[in-house]
């Protein structure tokens, strides 16, 4: 896939209303698999909201950082720091379900990954930041990370926090995703390959 870069005036300043990240995104059969424990969740507590889109599911895996001594646009910075993440790649395996703390008057309903998973996304979240950094981007709070798979954004007053029978996939690759604000879509602009 060609990258289409967005053009700005200043390098570190974003387009207005996009933002960046970069992501983990499960096969088909991953996602389906993904959504039916979801659909089930929801039933079972009775949680109403609204579900995210079986093509929306994801696995944030960075964030984009904050612009320092940024020498080119944002994206193409993005775009260059990713191509020289060296890694391998893993199967990740979600093992849990639970019910985040409310934001903005929404409470995530996720997957969570287990140990393993954890520290090996850990470790690519690492590579990537270093690789931002290196073209101008600081990522804060990068060891702070646990991997998940949001569901649906729902209504719930009780926590809520189960095991479930784990969802594995094989992660070959990373990507960026180029994500609109105020949007329940966005474009996947770069994959990366993993050893």
């Amino acid at each position: 896939m060609e990258a289409q870069v967005i053009s700005t005036s200043n390098p570190s300043e974003l387009a207005a209303g996009i933002n960046y990240f970069f992501a983990l995104l499960p096969d088909g059969p991953t996602r389906a698999a993904i959504a039916d424990v979801g659909e089930r969740f929801r039933k079972s507590h009775r949680v109403g909201g609204s579900p995210v889109g079986i093509d929306s599911l994801h696995l944030t895996l960075c964030p984009m950082g904050r612009p320092e001594r940024l020498r080119q646009p944002i994206e193409s910075a993005l775009l260059a720091a990713a191509g020289e993440v060296r890694a391998p790649g893993f199967v990740a395996s979600l093992d849990s379900a639970m019910r985040f703390s409310a934001r903005d008057g929404q409470f995530p309903f996720v997957l969570c990954a287990d140990g393993a998973t954890t520290e090996a996304a850990l470790n690519l979240r690492k590579a990537v930041a270093a690789a931002q950094l290196r073209v101008g981007l600081q990522v804060s709070g990068v060891s702070s990370f646990l991997p998940h798979v949001t569901m649906l954004h729902g209504h719930a007053v009780d926590a809520i926090e189960e095991s479930i029978t784990a969802i594995r996939w094989r992660v070959s690759e990373f990507v960026l995703i180029r994500s609109f604000f105020g949007q329940s879509r966005f474009e996947v602009v770069g994959r990366w390959p993993l050893a």
